[in-house]
């Protein structure tokens, strides 16, 4: 009988262990989600020294507050802003970029946010062509002096 009553406790402990298990699952499949309008924003064909800041737009579509800890670009000419506070569930947010526009040539960098999403790492993505400013030539400097006169 003890013996009976020992292996009925320890086959109720892991039930209770296996439901305790399936329901920490169940919280965790849920969380925050970051799902965002576009993940690639084109600058076209842009002048050089033009406005570079662009905005990518997201909403979090999860069932928990969405915390972006950080969003970096894959070099100095791209700097990110990302916002700080919680963003709730349904609530939209914005990370901005600002890309440096006095470099001349085709654009193809990247922003790596981090945040506590399902899928905690996001890599976005901007392009474009940096085309140099059209400028007037210079003019040969030429002796204007008079020419003297014998």
């Amino acid at each position: 009988m003890k013996k009976l009553s020992a292996v009925l406790g320890i086959l109720l402990f892991f039930t209770v262990a296996v439901s305790a298990q399936e329901s920490a699952k169940v919280e965790s499949a849920g969380g925050a989600e970051m799902t965002f309008d576009s993940e690639v924003i084109d600058y076209g064909t842009i002048a050089q020294n033009a406005d570079g800041l662009r905005t990518f737009k997201f909403t979090n579509t999860g069932n928990a507050p969405l915390i972006i800890s950080n969003a970096k670009g894959s070099c100095g000419c791209t700097v990110p802003t990302w916002p700080k506070q919680p963003i709730n569930p349904g609530e939209q947010g914005e990370i901005k970029v600002k890309y440096a526009t006095n470099r001349v040539g085709p654009i193809n960098k990247s922003v790596t946010v981090t945040s506590n999403a399902a899928t905690p790492t996001k890599v976005l993505r901007i392009k474009g062509n940096v085309l140099a400013k059209e400028t007037s030539p210079v003019l040969k400097e030429t002796n204007l002096a008079p020419k003297a006169v014998n």
